[in-house]
């Protein structure tokens, strides 16, 4: 279930004025399983709006945290007679729908849904609609997606219908496609040979600015009809922005060429080669990366007042993006299970290709002996105990650890038989531990990234299922290269460690 009781900070301040009948009002999300529209519902729901979803798909949209708090109409926003359902008894619509398909039928598609819209939230009296549109100069010509997003805006200006059309830049969160791609260029490139594009200015803004600046455009006076840009305090070069995000991923600084060779075309190209970016989408991102892209004006501020705390600084967005800070600069880490209400975080409907990359090595086994057993084994594991698989290999990787400055293997482990969290056992501390159940343990030898070790028991049938995974997050170049190097001798130390643990509480 979805917390709607609690807003916080300035969503407080942008709390559901009620209908004149003391009802709360109605918001419409169209594009609610996208991006910024999975951000935006449950904010929403906690600032007092009862939420309509439009979803082409409602078994999808019904998969969200927040899918039994919404009410779901089934239908895509060129469906007149779906759309008619959603927008009945309406008060304000998010509009945050955009097709990234190639080819020319998308703009026609673009054009459809918008006037659809446009028709019927006029047809109901909607109070409001609220748009986020693309920010772009207006003495450039413009690439196909960013003058399919202007004609969009146009179409529901021109609708009767009070719309306010917010236009954002490069949007900085993980899950978001901008974000993604300089995070993924950077990551991997130690040199980067770039478009003359890296020149360019542009003015990011943060995720949770832009859900800010959403939710206040629900209360912008009905006499405001009209286009808006809105960007983060920062205006930068594309090539600095990409060694900001160096800076707070704690890689070295980019060397950045800009080769007047690379078109369009075949900058998308390189992009889906060294990311893991579908073509079908780095096109359109670096078509719109062609000019300067900065906030014209402060027409915003006189709409929309600032957040108390004032906008989010690039590299802070970088930082909430990358988990290594939270509102209370607590670090946090991949074990986090749950996704928290920092829109900053993935969500599980963000794309495959969004967030950090993270390599996984698991291994499952099955014992006829106990959990209890089983879980005596696991708790022993490390030390004089060993790590029950190719001793001769953890030793040799011990003294590379030792021979680079690292700790090895001669800490040893405290106890025999019994850990605690915060133990050192050989390079691994005990970062977690749930007796009988899971023993997580994250890595202090010297790698190009971050490690954990996770152990995991649990009752199968009569006997007991041993899960276990090694998770890295790389660091830059090196740490792929390093998963790349290792990864041939998992098979021998995993997959062995694994066989010969479940044997041994069999033997026990």
């Amino acid at each position: 279930m979805t917390d709607v009781s609690a807003p916080s900070g300035d969503e407080a301040a942008l709390r559901a004025r009620p209908r004149a009948d003391g009802s709360a009002p109605r918001a419409l999300v169209i594009g609610a399983t996208g991006y910024l529209g999975g951000r935006l519902v449950p904010r929403l729901l906690r600032a007092g709006y009862r939420v309509r979803v439009l979803a082409r798909s409602p078994e999808r949209a019904k998969s969200f945290a927040w899918g039994a708090e919404v009410e779901v109409v089934g239908g895509d926003a060129s469906d007149a007679q779906a759309v008619a359902s959603a927008v009945a008894d309406v008060d304000v619509l998010y509009y945050l729908v955009h097709s990234m398909s190639a080819g020319p039928a998308f703009e026609e598609a673009d054009r459809t849904a918008a006037r659809t819209v446009a028709a019927a939230a006029s047809r109901a009296g909607v109070s409001r609609i609220v748009y986020l549109g693309g920010l772009h100069p207006d003495d450039a010509p413009l690439s196909p997606h960013l003058r399919s997003r202007v004609e969009v805006g146009r179409i529901l200006l021109d609708s009767g219908v009070p719309t306010l059309v917010l236009q954002a830049g490069v949007v900085i969160g993980s899950g978001s496609a901008s974000f993604e791609m300089v995070r993924h260029l950077t990551e991997v490139l130690p040199y980067m040979p770039a478009p003359r594009w890296v020149r360019n200015r542009i003015q990011p803004i943060a995720v949770r600015d832009v859900l800010y600046y959403l939710l206040g455009a629900a209360h912008v006076p009905a006499s405001a009809n009209r286009t808006v840009d809105i960007g983060g305090p920062d205006v930068l070069r594309y090539g600095q922005m990409m060694n900001g995000y160096a800076v707070e991923a704690g890689l070295r600084q980019r060397a950045i060429a800009a080769l007047p060779v690379l078109t369009p075309r075949l900058a998308s190209h390189w992009v889906n080669l060294v990311t893991p970016i579908p073509r079908a989408i780095a096109r359109p991102l670096v078509e719109s990366l062609q000019n300067d892209c900065v906030v014209k004006d402060g027409d915003i501020d006189a709409l929309i007042p600032p957040p108390a705390g004032g906008l989010t600084p690039y590299r802070r967005a970088v930082a909430l993006a990358l988990g290594r800070v939270r509102d209370d600069d607590v670090e946090t880490s991949w074990r986090d299970a749950e996704v928290s209400a920092v829109p900053s975080d993935p969500l599980p409907s963000d794309p495959d290709w969004s967030g950090r990359t993270v390599f996984v090595d698991a291994r499952t086994a099955f014992t006829a002996a106990s959990p209890e057993r089983l879980w005596d084994v696991v708790e022993g594991i490390g030390g004089e105990n060993g790590w029950y698989s190719s001793p001769v290999l953890w030793a040799v990787r011990g003294w590379m650890d030792r021979l680079v400055g690292g700790v090895g293997l001669a800490r040893g482990r405290r106890s025999r038989r019994r850990v605690a969290v915060g133990d050192a056992l050989d390079f691994w501390r005990v970062e977690a531990l749930e007796p009988g159940r899971l023993l997580r343990l994250r890595a202090e030898m010297k790698v190009p990234g971050l490690a954990w070790l996770e152990l995991r028991v649990t009752p199968d049938d009569g006997g007991a299922r041993y899960d276990q995974r090694a998770v890295f997050f790389p660091r830059g170049l090196a740490g792929r290269l390093y998963w790349l190097a290792v990864l041939p001798f998992h098979g021998f130390i995993f997959r062995g460690m694994a066989n010969r643990i479940t044997a041994a509480a069999r033997a026990s």
